[in-house]
């Protein structure tokens, strides 16, 4: 029995020709034996053929110890097309978002005609440009709501004075803000870039009054890589992760009281590129920079393993 290691990504012509032979599984119980194919997805060289019935197995998406997959888009439909309205809805407007933002945010992801929500290459796109002398960008929310979870995307951030991309989430029977709550799992504003912060909102701890609780990270590469960025929620507490590894946590003080933990309804998920405002804007905006792209590559649910 012949193996071979496609564990790298420097497969020569001669490995490619060991490959198209190694075509059957060996198994060593007792088992009923039978044929499996398998396709490996990498570019071959010119002239290799795939094994007559072979398949190409699409690997499982691993979760965190203890959970399973609930819900997840991985935006990799064929072609080009807007983001599934059965994932998403848009809320839509220009009335600065009790922030003074000052994009206009558009529904189905198109302004005009122009795409300024794309799914393409395995990617959802959200692109801020300037069309008819507005900036134009897209806020988009899952159509479901979750208590408790590990919620995960996978975002390259987009560069530029003025922007303002986030990946976080509000509760599905909203009343008021700040009572109700807000997770930030992940905000970058343009002009400090590579800089970015999760954070809580209630109503005895939030920005305007002076006791937010963020933290704050340095990603060399959040602009021009793609990493994971995470929250595990619990009744327990709210832990923040950046490409696995934990870096904030906020713990529910256990008092039954509203006011420090309202994080025990459904919440949903939030994608939006802002274009300045109150803190996107804090340093002045430069439209030199538009357009510009935020891309996603996933958006993952997981909920504990009853």
């Amino acid at each position: 029995m012949e193996y071979l290691d496609c564990s790298g990504n420097n497969l020569t012509e001669l490995d490619i020709q060991r490959l198209q032979k190694l075509t059957t599984l060996d198994c060593t119980d007792n088992a009923n034996l039978t044929t499996i194919y398998v396709w490996f997805n990498f570019t071959a060289p010119t002239g290799f053929t795939k094994p007559e019935g072979a398949e190409y197995i699409e690997p499982a998406i691993a979760a965190p110890e203890g959970y399973e997959l609930v819900w997840h888009d991985e935006f990799d439909t064929a072609g080009v097309s807007s983001p599934s309205t059965d994932n998403w809805w848009y809320e839509t407007g220009d009335g600065g978002w009790g922030n003074n933002e000052l994009q206009d945010y558009v529904s189905g992801g198109k302004y005009n005609g122009t795409r300024i929500a794309e799914v393409s290459d395995g990617t959802l796109k959200i692109t801020a440009q300037k069309i008819d002398g507005k900036v134009r960008s897209v806020r988009m929310n899952t159509v479901q709501g979750w208590t408790y979870g590990y919620f995960e995307g996978r975002l390259k951030l987009c560069k530029g004075k003025g922007t303002w991309p986030a990946f976080w989430m509000m509760p599905k029977n909203f009343r008021a803000w700040p009572d109700d709550g807000e997770i930030d799992i992940m905000e970058h504003v343009g002009y400090h870039e590579n800089y970015v912060s999760s954070s809580i909102h209630c109503k005895a701890y939030y920005h305007s009054i002076g006791t937010q609780k963020t933290n704050e990270i340095h990603i060399p590469t959040a602009t021009s890589e793609f990493h994971t960025y995470a929250v595990e929620w619990t009744p327990e507490y709210l832990k923040f992760y950046f490409d696995g590894k934990l870096h904030f946590t906020f713990n529910n003080d256990g008092k039954g009281d509203k006011n420090t933990w309202p994080f025990n309804a459904p919440f949903y998920l939030k994608l939006n590129l802002a274009w300045g405002g109150n803190w996107g804007g804090a340093m002045g905006i430069d439209e030199s920079c538009l357009p510009t792209t935020y891309e996603i590559d996933y958006v993952r649910v997981f909920q504990k393993i009853e």
